[in-house]
């Protein structure tokens, strides 16, 4: 491509972030003049289970971010599996020490060698687990002078009769059945009433919905700066490192998939929303990991300033490739590259060609049957890809001296 094609797309793809994100400003010192879009990719299958998983650090100076998936316990009772992200704060000790050995913390418990299952003692073995890596954890920061970090989890438990839904934080977990969101985890803010009622007991206050004015979360691995009311057990501290696990019975014929995302990821889709955006990508491929690196890309450009990790697990009746749904797409995508080329020639008529003015044009005409919950950020790649055919094609020229463009 032609230097001046990259030059004006790099500049016209950081205006259309802005577009996205509605922000006009220079950000924080956390954040990072560009995003880091390189991904980690990973992949699995085990168990009739599928997953895929991708990170992206995105807008942050640095990731923080970590995942755990087994789509077989390890060493565990055959049809069990974990899968679980973490989002770091303050530092990314917290969140990778617990994907490395949280699962073996929760694991460790007699309630995984019991048959038949019991529920609630899977529940309370996942509850003890926490409250074990977290002292742990304690120790380990007080000894080693680690930074003062900390981690919300989110991980569903699967075994062959159960979803056990495991929340502590903001990130978030979803159930798409019958083709229906059908279940997600409620976040832990300091603002929820439960919440703030054990901050204030515990000396603290919530100011513009955050703990103590600083931490937007009430329930979180680490933050021990956070823990250390002595007249308080540690359920009952500031930041509480006491999961909530909710448990769902399968059900194998309508059970589609499972979406675990940080809340860089919910920065920028709505429960329903996102929901909606796998299935209707899954309708396109059966590879989530191609669908979680559609929700990364759609997360950036819809507005996303935070590190992004999304996880996507198939269960054996998720949607598969639709000829239909194929078709749709098609014409989308043809649709969209033909009013960029319409577009593309008003504004040469008009004596000057934007990138930028393109996709103000797309937005605020409202295209029609764009996937739902990703909207036209999901499509960014066409409406460039289509842009920078016709800047290839009609390469200025100059004419006399005053070096106007010349049109195609």
């Amino acid at each position: 491509m032609a230097s001046f094609v990259r030059g004006l797309v790099a500049q016209a793809e950081r205006l259309v972030s802005r577009l996205f994100r509605g922000e006009h400003g220079e950000g924080p010192s956390s954040y990072l003049e560009a995003p880091h879009t390189e991904k980690l990719l990973e992949r699995g299958e085990g168990g009739g289970l599928r997953y895929g998983l991708g990170a992206m650090q995105g807008w942050r100076a640095h990731m923080e971010d970590a995942h755990t998936a087994q789509p077989q316990l390890p060493g565990g009772p055959a049809g069990w599996a974990f899968f679980a992200v973490y989002d770091g704060h303050a530092g990314s000790t917290v969140a990778q020490f617990c994907a490395r050995h949280l699962l073996g913390e929760v694991v460790a418990d007699e309630a995984f060698a019991a048959e038949p299952e019991a529920p609630e003692a899977v529940k309370e073995a996942v509850r003890q687990g926490f409250l074990r890596i977290d002292r742990h954890m304690q120790a380990l920061a007080q000894a080693e002078g680690w930074e003062p970090a900390g981690s919300t989890a989110v991980a569903v438990l699967v075994s062959p009769r159960h979803l056990y839904f495991i929340n502590l934080g903001d990130s978030r977990a979803l159930l798409c059945r019958a083709g229906r969101l059908t279940f997600y985890t409620e976040d832990h803010k300091p603002s929820r009433p439960q919440e703030r009622a054990r901050i204030e007991n515990a000396g603290g206050t919530v100011t513009l919905h955050r703990l103590n004015g600083s931490l937007a979360v009430s329930r979180a691995l680490g933050d021990f700066a956070y823990k250390a009311v002595a007249w308080r057990g540690p359920t009952e501290q500031l930041v509480s490192p006491e999961p909530e696990v909710y448990e769902l019975a399968r059900c194998p014929d309508e059970d589609e998939f499972l979406v675990l995302a940080c809340d860089g990821v919910w920065e920028a889709f709505d429960t329903e929303g996102l929901c909606a955006f796998v299935r209707s990508r899954l309708l396109l491929t059966d590879d989530p990991l191609a669908v979680c690196q559609q929700v990364l890309d759609a997360g950036l450009y819809k507005g996303s300033r935070d590190n992004m990790t999304c996880m996507v697990v198939s269960f054996p009746g998720a949607p598969g490739p639709s000829a239909t749904a194929l078709r749709r797409e098609r014409e989308l995508d043809a649709h969209l590259e033909r009013r960029v080329a319409e577009l593309y020639a008003e504004q040469q008529e008009q004596g000057a060609v934007s990138l930028v003015a393109v996709f103000q044009c797309l937005v605020s005409e409202g295209t029609p049957g764009l996937p739902p919950g990703g909207g036209l950020a999901s499509k960014r790649a066409v409406v460039i890809e289509a842009y920078e055919r016709l800047q290839q094609h009609c390469k200025p020229q100059t004419s006399g001296p005053s070096g106007s463009s010349a049109p195609c």
